[in-house]
């Protein structure tokens, strides 16, 4: 019913920059949160950042200032803009959805793939 692809992962430098999107597709009636979450080796998902449907956002403290989050409502697409990536950025990151498939329906959370962010040092 619902899909999330995502783009953008890849490897970069330390210092560089990367931007990934995540597009949602399917019987959406409307979208609430929108947001990147990121899973490192060995450790728990964690949220990076997240837009609300009136352009709310927040953060995670360790990318303030570096990462933006950017999301069209019109398209159903939520970007996240990486700046001066550090190695320990590095880890798998998912795009998150929590949305209605109908308007009394209830709020759904939908989870991308995952695209693979590598910073070398």
């Amino acid at each position: 019913q619902v899909q999330l692809v995502e783009s953008g992962g890849g490897l970069v430098q330390a210092g560089g920059s990367l931007r990934l999107s995540c597009a949602a597709s399917g019987n959406i009636f409307s979208i609430n949160l929108m947001g990147w979450y990121r899973q490192a080796a060995g450790r728990g998902r964690e949220l990076v950042a997240r837009i609300t449907s009136d352009g709310s956002t927040n953060y995670v403290d360790s990318v303030k200032d570096r990462f933006t989050i950017y999301r069209d409502n019109a398209k159903n697409t939520v970007d996240l803009q990486m700046n001066r990536l550090k190695p320990e950025d590095t880890a798998v990151y998912y795009c998150n959805v929590i949305l209605k498939l109908a308007r009394w329906g209830t709020q759904r959370n939908y989870w991308g793939q995952g695209t693979q962010v590598t910073v070398s040092s």
